[in-house]
């Protein structure tokens, strides 16, 4: 690891070391944990390195498991102002802390806005990814019709600016067939149990934090994020050919994203793995969803 870029801060918790990057215009931080090839999480949206602490704890025998905030997001923070989100500078950010954390090409798992930037960093910087799965990419630039897809988007965005992040929030996960987002009080469930029977609710000190910490999130990624993730186009022919994988969630068949996801597999010719839960399924299905990945990873690599 380059001591010269990174600085360490205290961790919090016993099985995790947290640290910061400085990188052009903003400082990252991110969590380490496990020991292995690096396998680099990308979190969707607001979303922050929290969300994948029980996820990155599965892995951790196998991965050295390194989660981060996407600048803008909870304690990845900009030197001035915000900036409006640019998938290239994020797509950067992510190759600069591969390369922080030692010579070798990383695994990537991305979600959601996370997939677009794992996209990003794939095309434009090969030679730091050894495979990439991409969760549930908002891909609609891949749909043969996008138009639909990007009047919802904008309709959210309007509704964000005439009423607020709570009214467009709401209609956010509504559309998209989702809860109301991962509060403490949201479902974590038991993965012994099908997947189908109500959730068993658990809530732990550290998802509080990470609630507030998300819900923070929630008016930049509307102000800034959203519409530059929806409108990005990934670069198809960078990417074909590399080891790219797509994830859908069982829970979002039938949903928008599956038919983004699914047009992106057509045109990258590569093949679409089903994760359980539906859009955010690694908050109630940590166990499951961390084994699809690796398996997933593995794949990848062995069909190369």
């Amino acid at each position: 690891m380059n001591s010269q870029s990174v600085s360490l801060e205290d961790a919090t918790r016993e099985d995790m070391t947290a640290a910061t990057l400085k990188v052009p215009g903003a400082s990252l931080y991110y969590e380490t944990r496990g020991s292995g090839p690096v396998l680099l999480i990308i979190p969707g949206g607001p979303q922050d390195a929290g969300v994948f602490a029980d996820v990155a704890r599965h892995l951790a025998d196998r991965y050295t498991v390194v989660a981060y905030d996407p600048r803008g997001n909870s304690r990845s923070t900009f030197d001035s102002a915000p900036q409006e989100q640019d998938l290239d500078i994020h797509g950067d950010d992510a190759a600069r802390l591969i390369a922080a954390l030692g010579e070798e090409p990383a695994y990537v798992f991305g979600t959601s806005g996370g997939a677009q930037i794992g996209l990003n960093l794939a095309a434009r910087h090969p030679d730091r990814v050894r495979a990439l799965v991409a969760h549930e990419p908002p891909s609609m630039m891949m749909l043969d019709d996008p138009s639909p897809a990007l009047a919802g988007m904008r309709d959210l965005h309007h509704t964000y600016r005439s009423q607020g992040v709570e009214a467009a929030m709401r209609k956010f996960f509504t559309e998209h067939g989702l809860s109301d987002g991962a509060g403490p009080e949201e479902a974590r469930q038991d993965d012994a149990s099908p997947q189908d029977e109500p959730p068993q609710f658990v809530s732990t000190p550290e998802e509080a934090e990470t609630f507030v910490r998300v819900s923070g999130n929630f008016d930049y990624w509307l102000a800034h994020g959203i519409m530059p993730l929806s409108l990005y186009r990934p670069d198809v022919e960078a990417l074909r050919g590399r080891l790219v994988v797509v994830g859908i969630g069982e829970g979002s068949v039938g949903q928008p994203i599956d038919g983004m996801g699914k047009a992106l597999a057509e045109k990258l010719g590569t093949r679409r793995v089903a994760f359980p839960g539906d859009h955010m399924g690694f908050a109630p299905y940590p166990d499951r969803f961390a084994e699809t990945l690796h398996w997933a990873l593995s794949g990848a690599l062995a069909g190369s």
